[in-house]
């Protein structure tokens, strides 16, 4: 099985691959590669619809000229926090940044969130993400800004009144439930369509059935939810009523 980075003819093989409908098992079949590496590329490029072979062999060569050489071996060198591998680490962050892509999030706003998922320190400032993601602040606050209006990211001021961003559990169980308020809102109007088209049509009972569908879904979704934050983020004293003796110092 051949090794090293994907050539541009195997990228090309990789568009009509996509073109004719092929799994992504099929095309690593016939390039002689593993599944993820094909997965992979076809993620970190736009995805199956939008994969161009030439923009993707130029964007891989642009990231390689981009990467800085490892750091020098000897008492000069910085050590990585506890330890890490740094290359390991950055290969790790692509491939985080390329699943939140492929779930939805535009690539600077899942740049973000992987750094922020990353850091040891639990929060980082706009500067600080600027800097490890060697872009301009106009592109950090663009992206803050985006992954704000998702319920994705929480800001807090530190001593020194600088704004920090991070994201904890209560976060996903937010946007979670914003979610499927979403999906609320899609079912109510379904059902407006069923009163308007007439509650005996095909039109109306296909409206109806989609109106069902999300809010079963949506309603399994809030209680997921629910539960995992009562079993994974539960605070002591949280309980309402009686709770004399109940907690170790707050009553």
């Amino acid at each position: 099985m051949p090794g090293g980075r994907l050539t541009q003819s195997e990228r090309r093989q990789i568009a009509l691959g996509l073109a004719d409908s092929l799994p992504y098992a099929e095309i690593a079949r016939r390039l002689d590669r593993p599944t993820s590496t094909v997965t992979r590329e076809v993620m970190r490029n736009g995805g199956p619809t939008a994969y161009r072979a030439d923009l993707a062999h130029r964007a891989t060569e642009h990231r390689a000229r981009r990467r800085r050489p490892a750091p020098p071996r000897g008492p000069e060198a910085t050590p990585q926090p506890h330890g890490r591998d740094a290359e390991a680490v950055a290969g790790y962050e692509e491939t985080l940044t390329t699943v939140l892509m492929a779930s939805g999030l535009p690539k600077m706003p899942a740049r973000v969130l992987t750094c922020l998922f990353t850091t040891d320190a639990g929060s980082l400032t706009a500067s600080q993400l600027a800097q490890r993601l060697a872009v301009s602040p106009a592109s950090i606050s663009k992206a803050i800004a985006f992954l704000e209006s998702q319920s994705l990211v929480r800001r807090e001021r530190d001593e020194r009144r600088r704004d920090r961003y991070l994201v904890d559990d209560e976060l996903f169980y937010q946007a979670t439930i914003a979610s499927a308020r979403a999906n609320d809102q899609l079912v109510e109007t379904a059902r407006q369509g069923v009163a308007v088209l007439g509650p005996h049509t095909p039109a109306a009972a296909r409206l109806e059935n989609i109106a069902r569908f999300l809010d079963f879904i949506s309603e399994s979704i809030t209680r997921a939810a629910e539960q995992a934050r009562a079993v994974l983020h539960t605070r002591p004293a949280e309980t309402s009523g009686d709770t004399a003796g109940a907690g170790p110092d707050h009553g």
